[in-house]
């Protein structure tokens, strides 16, 4: 079974200062709600801090998980109220069906693969010095390029993206990767956070720099089966600092 919990974080405590700063942190805690390994499932999560008061953690287990540590470090364990909430995930998997459309939200780290970048930083010369003949991960660093990488993906993950139904004259990006003519309206995309994240890989390891990117928008299904397996294995690299957690959600009435 798969299931997507929602749980309240309270950011004015000392551990959730800590949680909310860096992703490495933040994923040993979400690790730590599931009884089994952490490497025997495929975790996701994703922090949503559209009001900074009340940010939100989303994650999706395959076995249930118990999240009263969050609550006890990083929330408010004596307060009133839902303090985590957690739903099975198959209602939401069974409502898929080409052609049917959702609201959406997924938060990316929206990357290029290189043989050889334009401009080498000091550890990838020292790699190339060594022999390394492998492609280079490059973040997409730009707003255009990040939108035109989940154009770009949109079909392997069993959607596309419609276009927009109000301001015809604005026109996708000329990179989207969709296929689209300038001067086509713009698709129902909007890219409402970006971010640049840098921490210690473990700690004290090499340093990790990722460049996150939040989208949110309306999707239409084209594959059940690409867009199942995007849901629960998510999409894009960083998984495990809180990328690649696409949810899906109905549209408002009207739409």
């Amino acid at each position: 079974m798969t299931y997507l919990s929602r749980i309240r974080i309270n950011p004015l405590r000392e551990q959730s200062r800590a949680m909310l700063a860096s992703p490495r942190v933040m994923h040993s805690y979400v690790c730590a709600g599931i009884p089994a390994a952490p490497d025997s499932e495929r975790l996701l999560w994703r922090l949503d801090i559209d009001n900074p008061h009340r940010p939100v953690l989303f994650v999706l287990t395959q076995s249930k998980p118990d999240w009263a540590h969050i609550v006890e470090a990083a929330g408010w364990p004596d307060a009133d109220g839902e303090h985590f909430a957690i739903a099975d995930y198959a209602p939401l998997l069974g409502r898929i069906a080409p052609g049917r459309e959702f609201a959406f939200r997924l938060t990316a780290n929206p990357v290029q693969n290189t043989n050889r970048p334009d401009k080498l930083t000091e550890a990838q010369a020292k790699r190339v010095a060594e022999g390394y003949t492998r492609s280079f991960r490059l973040n997409h660093r730009t707003a255009s390029a990040q939108l035109g990488w989940l154009l770009g993906r949109a079909a392997r993950c069993g959607f596309q993206i419609p276009a927009a139904r109000t301001d015809p004259e604005i026109q996708a990006p000329d990179n989207a990767g969709s296929g689209a003519d300038k001067g086509t309206p713009a698709p129902d995309v909007r890219l409402i956070a970006r971010e640049r994240q840098v921490f210690a890989k473990g700690g004290r390891g090499r340093r990790v720099v990722l460049h996150t990117a939040t989208f949110e928008g309306r999707l239409c299904v084209t594959d059940t089966t690409l867009l199942a397996d995007a849901l629960v294995n998510g999409i894009g690299p960083a998984k495990a600092y809180g990328c690649g957690l696409l949810t899906l959600a109905s549209l408002p009435s009207g739409r």
